[in-house]
């Protein structure tokens, strides 16, 4: 899987002549080795998924000096082998791009198997089906509080108005915490991820210092006041043995200060790519609008279509070869997960909607392997409930205005304006 090409010299498809790749010389060649594409240069809605498709053509194995330098895998192929190898390609030593992390590590995804099992098996069990039917009410009803403002003034800025504001009352209810509390995480989240965006690494250290204290905060209410372990996740870690000793201290506040900001950041950005696609595709609203049970096919589609995570990223534990590239020991690789759902190789027709694909499942908008985002379950829930309370309660939806993107690692709007016939 690690040679898939061995040849050690390689014609990039941005460059005249060969480049030799093999490793002895890749020091040399870090510094004469222009960039394969700019990850870090303004978009449009479409922009970077022209991009992604012609790199998977000419460079699927791109290097890029921006942010400090790093490969990306752009073809589907190579991301699920790297996604399946976690003995060979972990997360300990950088798991995004560009990296971020200034304290210490925040499982379960900053740990590798096995030391991330005891923080996937406290989190699984409350994903599960029978806990989002109990959530779900709850769910709905602050979905729809949220949306009737919007829709009775005639539309507005959905992602401001109605997809920032609603996964901090999500998480509140989920984590059984005052709605004031999440709303302060959900503040406190927005300028950390435009601190990210900006790599404004100050503000960056910052806010994620805020968060960190609202995490022990968090910690403290619960052992001050325990909640029951099967009903409260803070509760759940205190309470987790493993080899027969509690959690350590600094890896359960970094598991809860990783879990308050990954569930506020992919709903505002991928509410607002839904909302381009149905507002620029009168025929989709229409279809969805009249039957409303395809709307479970539509939310699949729409994630491998506007996958809200680019992807994220692993360091191999030794030097490996994809595709006749050279990869070093612990250079950090980004598996683009927002290609691989486009890639035509997998999924015919990758760039258009299309409704009930038979391999729909194979998208990785959530990852795959011990990886793969837990909260998967809970993040379609709420999908599915907002883009019906949307579709129901409204005629007609057309943008009025600019769309404004996101930037590296996230992909979609953080702008959509629209108008709202009801």
């Amino acid at each position: 899987m690690n040679n898939q090409n061995n040849t050690s010299q390689q014609k990039c498809p941005f460059h005249q002549g060969t480049i030799d790749l093999s490793l002895d010389s890749q020091d040399k060649l870090d510094e004469r080795l222009t960039n394969d594409f700019d990850p870090t240069k303004k978009e449009t809605f479409t922009s970077a998924h022209e991009e992604y498709k012609e790199l998977r053509q000419r460079c699927p194995v791109a290097y890029s000096e921006a942010y400090d330098g790093f490969w990306a895998l752009l073809k589907y192929e190579d991301i699920v082998n790297v996604l399946k190898d976690p003995n060979t390609y972990v997360t300990s030593v950088q798991n995004v791009v560009p990296k971020v992390s200034t304290t210490g590590r925040r499982p379960p995804l900053h740990l590798d198997p096995p030391e991330h099992t005891p923080y996937r098996r406290t989190l699984d069990p409350f994903f599960t089906d029978e806990k989002m039917n109990e959530i779900e009410p709850v769910i709905r009803k602050t979905t729809i509080d949220l949306l009737q403002p919007f829709i009775n003034s005639g539309g507005g800025d959905i992602c401001t108005e109605f997809s920032h504001q609603l996964p901090g009352y999500v998480f509140a209810q989920f984590f059984n915490l005052p709605t004031e509390l999440g709303m302060k995480i959900r503040e406190v989240t927005k300028l950390y991820v435009k601190a990210l965006n900006e790599v404004d690494k100050p503000t960056i250290q910052e806010k994620s210092l805020e968060l960190y204290d609202i995490a022990r905060m968090i910690i403290q209410m619960r052992k001050e006041a325990p909640l029951d372990p099967t009903t409260d996740i803070t509760s759940a870690f205190l309470a987790r043995k493993y080899k027969g000793e509690p959690l350590p201290d600094e890896l359960i506040l970094g598991t809860i200060r990783q879990l308050i900001v990954v569930g506020m950041i992919a709903p505002v950005v991928f509410i607002g790519s839904m909302s381009v696609h149905l507002a620029e595709n009168q025929d989709v609203q229409e279809l969805l609008r009249n039957d409303p049970s395809l709307i479970p096919a539509a939310i699949e589609e729409y994630l491998r279509l506007f996958t809200p995570y680019r992807g994220f990223a692993r360091t191999s534990k030794h030097d490996v070869e994809i595709r006749g590239r050279k990869i070093k020991k612990d250079e950090p690789i980004a598996v683009v997960f927002a290609s691989a759902n486009r890639d035509e190789e997998v999924f015919p027709n990758a760039d258009k909607f299309i409704l009930n694909r038979p391999n729909i499942k194979k998208h990785v908008a959530f990852g795959m392997g011990p990886h793969q985002c837990p909260g998967a379950p809970l993040a379609r829930l709420i999908l599915n409930i907002t883009l019906k309370e949307l579709l129901v309660r409204t005629k007609k939806l057309e943008l009025d205005g600019e769309v404004i993107m996101t930037r590296f690692p996230e992909w979609g709007p953080v702008s959509v304006p629209l108008k709202v016939v009801n």
